[in-house]
């Protein structure tokens, strides 16, 4: 079997294996919004519509559901997200989550909001980072997931030729959603509500992949991940779009696929062309994406921009996606796909949500007091200083201007098995 194809193999089975009896259970949304969360990860002031639409990219149909602040009513209702997996030689694992956003709600008027473009990874669906989503437009976004709809498969031909599918369309399927809002030629009612010159990309594992491209890094078609590639399917790998990539004005990859010596899709020259705000997010034993060899190298490797590196110590690859219940009689493959060995999920959703509701209000709403928050005292956050006397309780306190020496945002011993690293463009 060609090594890749091997490589591809291990790979579905670490990102989207996860099938098993039943029915799994979110979190509830109550407890995920508690008082242990950091300071930015609460729910806005704005009401959260939700809606659900479609685009035609080729010869293929993506979905892509919209989050945006609207107009609550008495004749809305929180919409039901539902979303069933079924993998080969797996029983099929039904999520079923009602949300805090209003279906079909209208969209405030009178005001234009950053447009964030989200993608999920190899497996996933529009849904599966929906809290964040709901969160971002609570605090005045307008959020676009994108449903890609990857090519199902029932054995490792099939499997070959979905994930290229993926290698060619993660990055079509962004630029043909953001360009389809742009012109107004989807979901026209919520487009209008969008600030042109505040357009921002979030994407998870393949998502990371593409939006790094979208974003204008060059591909380069000589690169081990596509080997395995006709000439004719390496001929489909997207180029760069300059006068898209130039209205991209912030970009956060969580976990991001391409980076590792198994699949180097892009050259030290290629991230290092990129010019938008960075914010990388991952868990420092991603083996799937390989944290030391891929992530960090992408990171070091965007010299052209200022960028940031949250890193999640002891994690794994599933450092996104809603937390959920998972039943007692749930097998490994499950438990794998939608946990991480160390960390609460939930804990994980919270810290995301604060940094990346920082970076992109600072990056996308020029909003200066949030960099506060991403300046922090020491990278290393379980070196932070704030002292207390014997005794002393603090109920909740989260670091401010009197504890300097703490991050911002965070209760005390809050922030533990956290890193924050932070590069200026040039360096």
């Amino acid at each position: 079997m060609p090594r890749l194809i091997i490589a591809l193999a291990t790979l579905i089975a670490a990102i989207s294996s996860g099938a098993a009896q039943g029915q799994v259970q979110p979190i509830e949304r109550a407890a995920v919004h508690s008082a242990e969360m950091p300071e930015l990860a609460m729910l806005g002031a704005f009401g959260i519509g939700t809606r659900m639409d479609h685009l035609a990219s080729g010869d293929r149909t993506i979905g892509v559901r919209f989050w945006y602040p609207a107009v609550p009513s008495s004749s809305s209702t929180r919409v039901v997200y539902n979303h069933r997996r079924a993998l080969p030689g797996q029983k099929p694992l039904q999520i079923t989550e009602t949300g805090l956003a209003l279906a079909d709600a209208k969209p405030i008027a009178g005001q234009t909001f950053p447009l964030v473009i989200m993608s999920h990874g190899y497996g996933g669906w529009s849904e599966h980072m929906s809290r964040l989503g709901e969160t971002l437009a609570s605090r005045g976004y307008v959020v676009a997931s994108i449903d890609h709809r990857d090519q199902p498969f029932n054995d490792i031909a099939s499997f070959a030729a979905s994930f290229a599918g993926v290698l060619i369309n993660r990055t079509l399927d962004q630029r043909a959603v953001l360009n389809a809002i742009l012109g107004a030629k989807l979901a026209p009612q919520i487009a209008e509500k969008i600030t042109p010159n505040a357009i921002g990309l979030l994407g998870f594992s393949m998502g990371g992949y593409g939006s790094l491209t979208t974003a204008g890094a060059a591909l380069d078609p000589a690169a081990p991940a596509f080997a395995q590639l006709s000439p004719a399917m390496r001929a489909q790998l997207p180029i760069p779009d300059p006068a898209l990539a130039s209205k991209i004005k912030a970009v956060v990859v969580l976990a991001p696929w391409g980076g590792q010596p198994g699949a180097a899709v892009w050259q030290d020259s290629a991230l290092a062309s990129l010019r938008m705000p960075l914010l990388v997010v991952a868990g420092d034993q991603d083996d799937v994406v390989d944290y030391e060899r891929g992530v960090k190298r992408l990171f070091n490797a965007a010299q052209g921009t200022d960028r940031y590196l949250l890193v999640y110590r002891e994690a794994a690859h599933n450092i996104a996606g809603n937390p959920v219940t998972i039943p007692s009689d749930a097998d490994f493959p499950t438990i794998e796909f939608l946990t991480d060995p160390v960390w609460r999920k939930e804990r994980i959703e919270m810290i995301n949500a604060h940094f990346i509701g920082a970076f992109l209000d600072l990056e996308l709403k020029a909003e200066e007091s949030k960099s506060i928050y991403l300046e922090v005292p020491t990278p290393f956050a379980n070196q932070g200083q704030w002292p207390s006397s014997f005794g002393q309780t603090w109920g909740g306190v989260t670091a401010g201007k009197d504890q300097p020496g703490y991050w911002r945002g965070f209760q005390r011993r809050w922030a533990r098995g956290l890193e924050l690293h932070h590069k200026s463009a040039g360096k």
